[in-house]
């Protein structure tokens, strides 16, 4: 099979080596195949919606990626949100000089950045499975629908399969989720079909605009919006305004009192700008292991 390769640089510090570590210790993504060395997974572009498989292993100063089929400049741009190589970097951490407590984290792993979902539809569909289930139990099923609906695309000699784009899922049904989630993730479809959850459009607004036009979505509440724009869409710079697991995190690192009210929350992650995105993800990813010496 042909290949295709491109380098993406970082502005500022990245480590590639900790991205790998959130994308092995994390539960969503914990099931891809890898050899410790390099990143591979199968997705629907969102430049069009086909599938693409691609591998990426770490370079001096950034990233060597190959890809299955011809990376024009919209997949390149697709690739580096997921790893966060769009945004310049250089300033994160004198965020952490000056917050010490986040400085702690960017000391125990210099580098780190949000690794992001393939595309805001697929971080969408995710938000609503794992709505009132475990992760380990969302990512079987959304594995399952993958492998009915999706493509199976060799990477590397390895079999990655990609989850389905919206129109495939904008009429199905037999999803193996409750028929509520099922009509929410049509509903995702046609938003997504209709230029709404996409990239270009989420990042062209407002964080706080964008997470209020997420939360009209069906399905998308305060914390799945965040996600979505967040984890999918790749703002570096919004703070969910409602996240208990990152509230619960927040108030024991900075020892906030166990009522502490959300604007006490937001306050804090005002010091981060501009990257709120980023410091809440080095909260959330010390959770899950990356952080461990």
């Amino acid at each position: 099979m042909t290949t295709h390769g491109f380098g993406l640089t970082a502005e500022g510090p990245f480590d590639f080596a900790a991205s790998l570590r959130f994308v092995e210790d994390w539960p969503a993504t914990s099931a891809l195949p890898s050899d410790g060395r390099t990143l591979r997974f199968a997705y629907c572009a969102e430049a069009d919606w086909l599938p693409i498989g691609v591998s990426v292993t770490g370079a001096p100063g950034g990233v060597a990626v190959t890809t299955t089929r011809a990376a024009g400049p919209a997949i390149r741009r697709e690739v580096a949100r997921i790893l966060s190589l769009d945004v310049d970097g250089a300033g994160f951490a004198k965020i952490g000089e000056a917050d010490p407590v986040l400085g702690d984290l960017q000391r125990r792993r210099p580098g780190l950045r949000p690794v992001c979902f393939w595309s805001p539809w697929e971080a969408a569909c995710w938000a609503v499975i794992v709505q009132r289930s475990s992760m380990l139990i969302a990512s079987r099923i959304k594995q399952r629908i993958a492998e009915r609906y999706g493509a199976t695309v060799g990477v590397d000699g390895r079999a990655c399969t990609a989850f389905p784009p919206p129109m495939t899922l904008a009429d199905a049904g037999g999803l193996g989720l409750p028929a509520q989630k099922e009509e929410w993730v049509r509903g995702l479809a046609r938003a997504a079909l209709d230029g709404v959850l996409t990239t270009e459009h989420l990042r062209s607004l407002a964080p706080e605009e964008a997470l209020a036009e997420l939360r009209a979505l069906p399905g998308v509440g305060p914390f799945s919006a965040g996600l979505i724009l967040i984890r999918g869409a790749g703002a570096p710079d919004a703070f969910p305004g409602d996240e208990p697991r990152l509230f619960a995190i927040l108030r024991e690192a900075y020892g906030l009192p166990e009522d502490a009210p959300p604007s006490a929350y937001r306050r804090l992650a005002e010091a981060w700008r501009p990257y709120r995105s980023w410091a809440s993800f080095a909260f959330r990813a010390s959770t899950y292991g990356v952080m461990d010496d």
